[in-house]
């Protein structure tokens, strides 16, 4: 039986098995469908503190996961399929189940995007889910915004901070946001809403770089091309927790609900990064939950659980 089970490998999963492996709990670290999170599909992280000329999302996953494997955490590939909460907690990977003291869910959240062609291999080529990440890579650039939600609304306004212009393309005539969010990002004169589209296809350059995007009015299927350096999409996150809802409290998204800092529900489960936050959504922030999370579970153990 193990002492601590880490569902994840992104900055959360990674960084609570760097503190648990410190603390001698020789935690066993699940890097599921995609080992090291979001963070591998990102190209140059700028905003990660103690890397002054930035670093690629992938070699900073990479050193965090040396860093805890340095103290002993140990890593396997495997994806959880089921829960069973007791005494042990037991864990269905891969068709095996697997025993421990304490469990950290840390397995993050999954963007979603359009669904079109190709477009899987332009995600950090012009195509991105998080203004906050890459925005400042486009300046004096127009790029644009897909969605008509508060998140939409916040990161069309964020990114003229930077862009040139700021398209929101919606694809119906008025925006779902809450209003004060909605009003905020009309108002501003950078942001140019193009009602009643969808995106239909993206356009490269040689490079194999976003250059701009076709749309498709929804209302006689009309096309027209768009010019752009960047498209961000907006249209909401998927929280990676089949395995574990109906069990473990989850808010009507599908986040985790953490209460008494990273606890859940169930006594000895914590949750950390992605899986439970809908509001950062940064990897410094999901550092700092694992973090916590597996301060709490080495807390929770010590005092008997």
């Amino acid at each position: 039986m193990e002492n601590v089970i880490i569902v994840g490998t992104g900055c959360a999963g990674l960084t609570a098995a760097i503190y648990t492996a410190r603390a001698n709990l020789s935690p066993l670290v699940l890097e599921g469908r995609m080992p090291g999170g979001q963070l591998t599909t990102t190209t140059a992280v700028e905003n990660f503190p103690g890397f002054p000329e930035g670093i690629e999302g992938p070699d900073l996953i990479m050193l965090i996961h040396r860093q805890a494997e340095k103290f002993g955490a140990r890593f396997r590939y495997g994806v959880v399929e089921e829960f069973e909460p007791g005494t042990p907690h037991r864990l269905k990977v891969d068709g095996e189940w697997i025993e421990a003291r304490a469990i950290i869910v840390a397995s993050g959240a999954s963007p979603r995007y359009i669904g079109l062609e190709g477009e899987s291999a332009l995600i950090g080529h012009g195509l991105t889910s998080c203004a906050t990440c890459d925005g400042a890579f486009y300046r004096d650039v127009p790029v644009c915004v897909v969605g008509g939600g508060d998140s939409a609304c916040e990161e069309a306004t964020f990114l003229t901070r930077f862009a040139s212009t700021v398209y929101l393309i919606h694809r119906r005539d008025t925006l779902r946001a809450s209003k004060i969010m909605a009003d905020r990002a009309l108002a501003n004169p950078k942001i140019k809403p193009l009602w009643n589209s969808t995106v239909s296809a993206f356009l490269t350059d040689a490079a194999g770089e976003v250059r701009g995007v076709r749309l498709r009015d929804t209302r006689n299927a009309s096309e027209s091309d768009l010019e752009v350096k960047c498209v961000f999409v907006a249209i909401g996150h998927e929280p990676n927790t089949s395995a574990f809802r109906g069990i473990l409290a989850t808010d009507e998204n599908g986040y985790l609900v953490q209460k008494h800092g990273t606890g859940t529900n169930i006594p000895g489960v914590f949750a950390a990064g992605d899986v439970a936050d809908h509001v950062y959504r940064q990897a410094i922030t999901a550092a700092g939950q694992g973090c916590a999370a597996a301060i709490d579970a080495e807390r929770w153990l010590a005092s008997g659980g």
